[in-house]
């Protein structure tokens, strides 16, 4: 199995269908195609369950993700690491990335960095917002899309992304509680919030769980801490009927049948995503990444 390969998968898994993965990878989708059939075949194991909404992940292909993910991020680590030993003038560009970024958004930006700095190589690692922090105070990381904004005049800050969330449930469930703008947020009083755990965003996470408590929620047991909240575990938590999630209106990942996504009345809950850079830096390649990015958030 290749590190391309392990890419690949992740890729559609993440986006949810080929041709998504394909503009993220900035390949073509029928060579994204032959190269998740190629894994297939050479695993001997079918991967994902393909249908007219898109793809999603089989049992061993959720168990491959979890293992890919960490291969690849120990990759990562690995060429980041090296980076920092190659001069002032290298042309790599370390990149943070938390889980449930759009994808349109880092691309486009990275695809107008490839035509103002093409010498420049961005490396990208899935890290979380706390993990990213240490690493750009450590000199490990170039740049980070974080949840929250970091405190302080080592970091500098500016906000590319602001979403509005709604709320993932049964359509059984929506059915009973939505009314013409949606489903109010004490509405989903007595259902399990399907969350993420506190040690990977603090300040994100204390914000939110703020606004649900005060809306009369309880939150029930916290996600342990480094515990990965996958999109396949939340739904299958929605799924029982009891519970719900939180999302974008274009979260990447495909509904099962039964599973729907409905606007919050009032947009009580709104994620933001800052890119955060060292303040010391002077990379133009770092500047013109952050103003396309700053671009496509107006």
């Amino acid at each position: 199995m290749e590190l391309r390969e392990m890419r690949a998968f992740v890729a559609v898994v993440e986006e949810g269908g080929l041709s998504a993965a394909a503009r993220k990878l900035h390949v073509s989708q029928p060579a994204l195609s032959q190269t998740v059939n190629n894994l297939e075949r050479s695993l001997g194991v079918r991967l994902l369950v393909r249908s007219s909404t898109g793809v999603t992940a089989t049992e061993a292909g959720t168990v491959l993700l979890g293992e890919a993910r960490d291969v690849l991020a120990r990759h990562d680590r690995a060429v980041a690491v090296m980076a920092g030993h190659t001069g002032p003038d290298r042309d790599v560009l370390r990149v943070g990335v938390p889980l449930e970024l759009p994808s349109d958004l880092l691309a486009t930006a990275l695809a107008e960095l490839g035509s103002t700095h093409p010498r420049t190589r961005p490396v990208l690692q899935h890290l979380s917002t706390s993990a990213q922090t240490a690493a750009l105070l450590a000199g490990d990381l170039d740049l980070g899309l974080l949840r929250e904004r970091p405190a302080g005049s080592n970091l500098d800050a500016a906000l590319v992304l602001e979403e509005r969330l709604g709320v993932v449930l049964t359509s059984e469930r929506i059915a009973a509680l939505a009314g013409p703008d949606g489903v109010r947020l004490d509405a989903l009083a007595g259902l399990t919030w399907v969350g993420f755990p506190r040690s990977g965003s603090p300040a994100w996470y204390d914000e939110l769980t703020a606004v649900l408590r005060s809306h009369g929620l309880d939150l029930g047991p916290a996600v342990p801490d480094g515990y990965t909240m996958l999109a396949e575990v939340k739904l299958a938590a929605v799924s029982t009927g009891g519970a719900f999630t939180l999302a974008p209106p274009d979260w990447p990942h495909p509904l099962p049948d039964g599973i729907s996504w409905l606007a919050l009345v009032g947009h009580p809950i709104v994620r933001r995503t800052w890119a955060v850079w060292p303040a010391h830096s002077r990379r133009r390649d770092l500047g013109a990444l952050v103003a396309s990015l700053e671009d496509r958030s107006h």
